[in-house]
């Protein structure tokens, strides 16, 4: 099976990425983001956004009740159900899900996050946590009986409640539940580049130890993501690629060797 997370960015293909889909004799899986239209939408809204990092070096957006609801409206609400769309269109019976439908993403809500303010240490709470088992029973059902599962965010915490979590520490904690042989990340670049701003830097080829280096070389948004992923390629059955989601083909050149191929 082929699990694919489909980026928030504004350039990905969601066209090209479901026909290509369509096109596969395998069944797949999906897992979402929608960061863009979160920003939009929380914009349209008067609601600004407000980016906390750790004194770790790891950077997430502060989640209240205010931006919750502006997450389930973008990710769970409209970018879910366009996603649905496009498959149904393509002959993909896909069903729309968040980790709250069926506790099918149980999560731990965060008990604070460190971070430091003006010299000073202090702990941020919010509405946000990390995912710790899957409902492997329903989506083995629906796989089974032939539905595409689209996940997203929000996820269930101990008390079933929403909380924020990371797609990307879901993707981990999919892959692991249901033994995903390839795991697809379609992101705005060609896969893995040495420079962000040089398309010709595209890293083709890197090793579990080389991507865990570079993790604890970064700090922000991209040391979360390179942390998951390094998580993710600890499985060895399961292939791990970086690839770009705004051509015309994204799965299938993917498939076929473009991007970046995570490896021992």
């Amino acid at each position: 099976m082929i699990l694919v997370k489909i980026g928030g960015g504004e350039a990905i293909n969601l066209e090209a990425v479901i026909t290509d889909l369509a096109g596969l004799d395998q069944p797949c899986m999906i897992v979402h983001g929608a960061n863009v239209l979160r920003d939009h939408l929380a914009q349209r809204l008067g609601m600004e956004k407000t980016v906390l990092t750790s004194v770790s070096g790891y950077s997430s957006v502060f989640s209240d009740q205010d931006a919750l609801d502006v997450i389930m409206m973008s990710y769970s609400g409209l970018r879910n159900k366009q996603i649905v769309e496009l498959c149904q269109r393509n002959g993909i019976n896909a069903v729309g899900l968040t980790g709250l439908d069926g506790r099918l993403v149980q999560g731990e809500r965060n008990k604070g996050i460190r971070v430091r303010e003006n010299g000073k240490i202090m702990i941020k709470r919010d509405l946000s946590g990390k995912p710790r088992s899957i409902n492997s029973d329903l989506l083995s059902l629906l796989l089974e009986r032939g539905y595409c599962p689209v996940l997203t965010i929000p996820i269930v915490d101990e008390n079933g409640f929403a909380i924020n979590s990371e797609n990307d520490d879901i993707v981990v904690q999919v892959a692991a539940a249901l033994e995903v042989d390839c795991v697809l990340h379609l992101i705005e670049a060609p896969g893995f580049l040495d420079d962000p701003d040089d398309d010709s830097s595209l890293v083709r080829h890197m090793t579990r130890g080389q991507l865990a280096d570079r993790e604890a070389a970064v700090e922000g948004r991209i040391k979360r993501k390179l942390l998951a992923l390094t998580r993710l390629c600890q499985r060895d059955n399961t292939r791990v690629i970086i690839a770009d989601g705004r051509g015309e083909n994204p799965v299938i050149e993917a498939l076929d060797g473009a991007g970046t191929h995570i490896h021992d």
